[in-house]
């Protein structure tokens, strides 16, 4: 798939079925194995489509029963609220890491075994057609599933959505994740092992340790994209006083 990574065309396929009437609402998709012979692809072709699915509001993955259709209709999908980077992430943090601390005691295996496999694809070392960003997503959404509360479920989902639909968030993002990968990378690490360990309270810390590099972070670009600008007005404020001079 030459522009289309192969999980998106997956997608796709799976949305036509969806919308043909082949599954409908509350009806429970072929596994994954069934669906990978169907489409000609591998299993983690898949399962990252059902993940890119249930990021769009049309299927509930429930870890060791299946994916499962939602009606459409029910998922915010526009009207989102306008928010900025700093007010998005101050929310994440709150939900995301209660979130965490309450998945930590009920976290499945097979929900540990995709967080490994996730960080992997985000670092490099297991080749994927997911993006690091896009697996950054399904590592926080699994979490998010792990707590079986459709709720929080929603909520952390819809926040995703105003990241990724909102092109002004996506590019302070993107360029503060891209400076400090590393810092990521550890992060992630650190949720990981709280979750293994089944400790509530390590990974509520963990998390919350994650968003609050975040919003400093934030705040350096912030204050670096303020002196570009001052700097800029400056130099042109320079070059139309030394035109001046230059009159006769």
């Amino acid at each position: 798939m030459a522009e289309q990574r192969l999980y998106h065309t997956v997608a796709n396929k799976i949305l036509e079925l969806i919308d043909a009437g082949a599954f409908p609402p509350g009806s429970r998709l072929p596994g994954e194995r069934d669906l990978a012979e169907k489409f000609g692809v591998s299993r983690v072709a898949v399962r990252e489509a059902e993940i890119s699915l249930q990021a769009q509001g049309r299927l509930e993955i429930k870890v060791g029963s299946g994916a499962y259709v939602l009606d459409g209709s029910e998922y915010l999908s526009h009207n989102l609220p306008k928010v900025g980077p700093f007010e998005l992430t101050e929310a994440r943090a709150l939900f995301e890491a209660e979130s965490a601390a309450l998945a930590a005691p009920i976290i499945k295996d097979e929900a540990i075994a995709e967080l490994e496999r996730l960080i992997k694809v985000m670092t490099g070392e297991e080749p994927s057609d997911m993006t690091a960003e896009e697996a950054d997503e399904a590592f926080h959404l699994t979490i998010a599933e792990a707590t079986n509360n459709a709720a929080i479920i929603f909520v952390i989902g819809s926040m995703w959505k105003m990241r990724k639909e909102a092109v002004q968030l996506q590019t302070v993002y993107r360029s503060v994740c891209s400076k400090d990968s590393s810092h990521r990378s550890d992060e992630h690490n650190d949720i990981l092992v709280a979750l293994k360990n089944r400790d509530s309270s390590a990974a509520r810390s963990a998390m919350r340790s994650h968003f609050t590099r975040m919003i400093e972070a934030l705040l350096i670009a912030s204050e670096e994209e303020a002196y570009q600008e001052v700097k800029k007005r400056t130099s042109e404020s320079r070059s139309r006083f030394l035109l001046t001079t230059q009159l006769d």
